[in-house]
């Protein structure tokens, strides 16, 4: 009997939107939310240090949109 094919996580894609502009009040990306060191380390990194990075993106957007001036 065959042992079942182990279950790798699904790939996480990179968060980039290519809007690359890093905010120096809060020191994150205005298109992506990460810090320069996130997205310097976001090849070397395993799944689920990607998942705590994009964990914490959706509230990073959130305070990046109420101290942001609209994108041109």
């Amino acid at each position: 009997m065959q042992n079942p094919p182990s279950l790798k996580p699904a790939p996480i894609a990179s968060p980039c939107t290519g809007v690359c502009r890093i905010d120096p009040a809060s020191g994150w990306c205005e298109g992506c939310a990460r810090t320069l060191d996130e997205i310097a380390a976001w090849g070397s990194l395993d799944p689920m240090e990607r998942r705590a990075v994009c964990k914490q993106l959706p509230a990073r957007r959130a305070a990046l949109a109420t101290t942001l001036r609209p994108l041109r």
